[in-house]
This record gives structure tokens, C-alpha cells and sequence, in this order.
């Protein structure tokens, strides 16, 4: 991962195109699925998320391209996030990767104890431990390797929705070019809402689409599984479709909400 000074795993400039109530969602730089209490009134009962995924191999270009994979509460059409992930990037030709957290408005934090690979198996977890005192246990682990990173934190989250995403990010305001990471699949995908744990079907849910300004899809995002807590992201795009949409964006950001 890029230094935090770089750029930040943000959604500052995640733009949806779709109204909240739609079941399908457009976004300039994530794919995946939310989850809220109620799309026309949501509510802060989103309180824990789980999910599972391997971590992709991004294929090398000569151009440096960027992507993340992630879990996280908070985010959709407000200010606050918490998330935790793995990044996939190819940077001066060569293949990086990483796990790391971020707490928004707060830069994203490399987590240097887990040493990631294409293939590795990533659980990764995010529960609110105390109301009153804004208590978030996060946990991220390399089962592959048998190592694991586990922190508290004291955060003002909205508990409005929560998230699965593979993300384009930022780099210095500009939308990167999306790496090439062939397939994400998600897996022991979970939420709790007002105490109450199921899976993303279990829950108001929408899919999120990843396209550029010119409509053009630049990643696939599967249909849930059958029992609603699994899907995958497929790779599209060439790298000349994303160069158009790789320039400072023009619409307002998430934090200025729709």
C-alpha cells in the first residue's frame, strides 16, 4: 500500500448515480454491496460486518494502477467510515500488496504484521463493542499464514450501512486506473442490524456497479449466492476505457451527500 500522505482509501468522491431507493447502484469507483436498515429512512442500527475473501494477483502494466478490497460500516451518503481491506496494486511495474484500516477523515494505516500474498485467505471483521463510548473492535487476518492483527477504537460512526466493495481509489484527487485483479469473491459475507445478524439478502441490500462517466461497465458483480452471503467481481475493463475517466473528478462527493 501507498503511503497515507499518497492517497487515501477514501469514498470522499464516491459518486452514485442511482436514487438510494433504486436496488442497483452506479458508483465512479466501487463495486459490491450495501447494506442499510431502510433505503428511504436509515436508520444507525448498523453495528457489525464480517466478510471473507482471497486476496487477488493483479496483473503487472507498465502504468501504475490501484485497487482495494474491503469491508466496512458507514460511508454511504455521509461522512463517516470504518473499514479494513487488502490492496492490489502494480506500481512501477511491480506487483504490491498490503492490509490496512482507516478510520475517515483519518489516513489509512498499513498494517506491517500481515504479510499478504495473491492467494491468501482474508477474514476480516468490524463490531461496535459499547455503545456509550463508541467502542469498535476491528480484526483482519492472513488465515493462510496464521497471522492476525486485532485493535480497539474509539470512533463517531453513523452505523447507517454497511459495505463489500472492491474499489478504484484515489491517487493525489485524481481516479486511479483500476488494476487488473482477474476476480474478487466474497464469502461469510454478514451484518448485524439492530442486533439482529444475517447475511446481505437478509437485509434492504443493493448492488453496487462500477462504470466510467461514459456508462461503459468496467467490472461485473455477480448475482448473491443462493444463501445471500457470497458474490464475486470480475475484472472488465481495458486500460483505454478507464483512461477516460482518469482525470480530477467534476460531481459533488459523498460528503455532500446527494
Amino acid at each position: 500500500m501507498l503511503a497515507a500522505s499518497f492517497f487515501l482509501i477514501t469514498t470522499f468522491l464516491n459518486t452514485f448515480f442511482s436514487p438510494p431507493s433504486n436496488p442497483s447502484l452506479v458508483s465512479t469507483d466501487w463495486a459490491g454491496y450495501v447494506v442499510v436498515s431502510d433505503y428511504s429512512n436509515p436508520q444507525p442500527v448498523v453495528v457489525g460486518v464480517n466478510g471473507s475473501w482471497n486476496v487477488p494477483q493483479v496483473t503487472v502494466s507498465q502504468a501504475d494502477e490501484f485497487s482495494a478490497t474491503w469491508i466496512g460500516i458507514g460511508g454511504y451518503l455521509e461522512e463517516t467510515l470504518i473499514q479494513t481491506g487488502t490492496e492490489q496494486d502494480s506500481i512501477n511495474g511491480i506487483a504490491e500488496y498490503s492490509a490496512w484500516y482507516e478510520l475517515l477523515p483519518n489516513d489509512s494505516v498499513t498494517i506491517t504484521t500481515l504479510d499478504v500474498m495473491p492467494g491468501d485467505k482474508i477474514q476480516a471483521s468490524i463490531k461496535l463493542v459499547d455503545s456509550d463510548t463508541n467502542e469498535w473492535l476491528l480484526e483482519i487476518a492472513d488465515v493462510t499464514k496464521t497471522q492476525r492483527f486485532r485493535e480497539s477504537f474509539f470512533y463517531n460512526s453513523s452505523r447507517l450501512s454497511a459495505e463489500w466493495i472492491i474499489e478504484r481509489p484515489l491517487v493525489d484527487n485524481i481516479i486511479s486506473t483500476l488494476a487488473d485483479f482477474n476476480t474478487v469473491t466474497f464469502t461469510d459475507a454478514s451484518v448485524t442490524v439492530d442486533n439482529k445478524v444475517g447475511t446481505i439478502s437478509g437485509f434492504p441490500f443493493a448492488q453496487v456497479v462500477l462504470h466510467n462517466r461514459q456508462n461503459a461497465e468496467l467490472v461485473t458483480v455477480s448475482s448473491l449466492s443462493s444463501n445471500g452471503s457470497s458474490f464475486t467481481v470480475n475484472y472488465l475493463v481495458t486500460p483505454s476505457v478507464q483512461s477516460q475517466l482518469s482525470r480530477p473528478m467534476e460531481t459533488r462527493s459523498l460528503r455532500q451527500g446527494f
